[in-house]
């Protein structure tokens, strides 16, 4: 249409007098308006001012045994690989005044002689003037040799005082006096939201400061300790260093990240700083650290689990295996026992209870209470030392051949034990599952199990379990005690689903 209607006429006037309305200069009141929303942010200038002479660099070698004929180690990307697996840490970037590893001759050297070769850096932070620098554990790892790098460039050679490798807290000491230092804070205070910063070294840049805010309080990804959640941009080098609130306190050692690539994916981890300093504290005066140990090898408890059990509550921690000869045995904790208090504090969850016991000093007697059989009873448990980093056994059960009972309600044919397997396997009754389909097959049950329980009924026989399973309810989860290897745990069946 060519001509254009009155009606049209207005609506274009309206259109054009609202388009010049976005184009009418900015009235000078706006002005304060825009400045008070820049001064409502963070500033981090005089905190880093503050802090940053505190942090410092860490940079470890290993003496390497170099064989006649042999080249310099190149182990770069080993190391590079290593780090990235820990999240934290890198090899030491190639130094300007020697030659790519690739181009490197070999070298003529003794039979017996040792190369000082670089490992890894990472970062770390003065908490005290006479030199104490706390850092990860897994920074100084396997390291001949560290050295601590100032801000003002001094260097000094540290010394190991000792390290963790449960809470992956180290401590190393450099001789000096009147040195910057930080001052601890209180890490149980802290607030989801607050705004903290992290000083390191990533990837080999110096005092490199970041920020963000703290986005949980407790996550419960390590053994020892539950981590602070961050989304501070954190990144292998990092490791060591100092996450610090607006009051300049540290609360917490940047420790890991959630990474599927190897850098920063916008979620890191930090130790909290009050459970680091207890652990810098023994390592300062005893160069280790204790924990208490029951003996035993736990599991979460599910809603499932608690209700198929007479459990109030779905809480507490599943004891899956008992150690044989170890404190929980001596005391009478039995696998499938949930143990819900440990010296009279409640076990909400099963990761609760390593960190009880762990803080808890060794020959030490605790009350543990149990539920067993839906009826909760008390323990009297000495407690002995953890022996660091104990690798569980691990172990398979021989099948016997034995008569196969008819298969049950559940899906499964199981045949009595012997003497002999019972000593095998250290049970005292049970029955072994020849065969598993059905019901029994879909909740991972197998041949070679052990049936130890039936809800509260321990069973004996084949015989007596078949016995049982007919007068149970399958319209409803029937909870087995079941033992694979040497761990035991419930497995609940459902019968009406299949």
């Amino acid at each position: 249409m060519k001509t254009i209607t009155s009606l049209s006429k207005t609506l274009l006037t309206l259109l054009f007098s609202a388009s010049a309305a976005l184009f009418v200069p900015m009235e000078a009141g706006a002005a304060p308006q825009a400045n008070a929303a820049v001064a409502a942010l963070p500033d981090f200038t005089d905190l880093v001012e503050k802090t940053g002479p505190a942090v410092v660099n860490i940079r470890t070698t290993q003496r390497v045994k170099q064989g006649a004929n042999q080249g310099m180690p190149g182990g770069d990307d080993e190391e590079m690989q290593e780090f990235l697996r820990r999240f934290f840490g890198m090899p030491a970037p190639q130094q300007p005044n020697q030659p790519s590893q690739p181009n490197r001759r070999k070298k003529q050297v003794p039979e017996d002689h040792e190369e000082e070769v670089p490992r890894g850096v990472g970062s770390g932070f003065i908490i005290s003037p006479d030199g104490y620098v706390m850092t990860n554990a897994h920074v100084v790892e396997a390291a001949d040799e560290v050295y601590v790098t100032l801000t003002d460039k001094r260097e000094f050679k540290a010394k190991i005082v000792g390290a963790d490798k449960n809470s992956d807290v180290a401590l190393v000491k450099i001789e000096g006096a009147n040195l910057p230092h930080l001052t601890m804070g209180a890490s149980d205070k802290i607030r989801v939201g607050e705004w903290v910063i992290a000083i390191g070294s990533p990837f080999g840049l110096d005092n490199t400061v970041t920020a963000g805010i703290i986005s949980a309080k407790a996550r419960d990804i390590g053994d020892y300790l539950p981590l602070i959640q961050t989304d501070v941009a954190v990144n292998p080098g990092n490791s060591g260093g100092p996450l610090i609130n607006m009051r300049g306190e540290v609360v917490g050692i940047n420790s890991q990240i959630f990474s599927r690539s190897g850098g920063y994916m916008g979620i890191s981890f930090a130790v909290p700083i009050d459970e680091a300093m207890r652990v810098a504290d023994q390592l300062k005066s005893s160069g280790k650290v204790t924990r208490g140990r029951i003996g035993v090898q736990i599991q979460e408890v599910t809603k499932e689990v608690a209700e198929s059990l007479n459990l109030p509550k779905a809480q507490g921690a599943l004891v899956g295996r008992v150690e044989a000869g170890s404190p929980g045995e001596k005391a009478g904790i039995e696998a499938g026992d949930i143990i819900t208090k440990f010296n009279g504090v409640t076990v909400e969850a099963a990761n609760d209870l390593p960190r009880m016991v762990g803080a808890t000093k060794p020959g030490t007697r605790v009350a543990v209470t149990v539920w067993r059989k839906g009826v909760a009873r008390d323990f009297s448990v000495v407690l002995a030392e953890l022996d660091a980093d104990k690798p569980a056994k691990k172990g398979e059960k021989k099948q016997k051949d034995k008569a196969e009972q008819s298969s049950n309600a559940l899906g499964l044919s199981t045949s009595d034990l012997s003497d002999e397997q019972k000593k095998e396997l250290k049970v005292e009754h049970g029955v072994m599952v020849e065969n598993a389909e059905g019901a029994a097959q879909w909740a991972g049950i197998r041949a070679g199990d052990v049936i130890l329980r039936v809800k509260d009924t321990d069973i004996n026989d084949a015989k007596q379990f078949n016995a049982l399973v007919a007068k149970l309810d399958t319209k409803k989860p029937i909870p087995l005690l079941v033992q694979r290897g040497e761990s035991s745990q419930f497995v609940l069946v459902k019968p009406a689903a299949q």
